[in-house]
């Protein structure tokens, strides 16, 4: 997994539930720990709350 400096769009709960969503449809509703869809799903819980604002 690349770390790149380069500015980018935090993961959203509704991102990560669209992703989870089509994982679990692939995988008979099953969403495998550590797959992309749990990352996804960390990444947002990890960034809830906090405000993203353009100065």
């Amino acid at each position: 997994m690349s770390k790149s400096k380069s500015k980018s769009t935090p993961m959203t709960s509704s991102a990560a539930a669209r992703i989870q969503s089509a994982q679990a449809a692939k995988t008979g509703g099953k969403t495998p720990k550590g797959s992309f869809a749990a990352r996804a799903q960390k990444s947002a819980a990890k960034h809830a709350g906090k405000t993203t604002t353009k100065k």
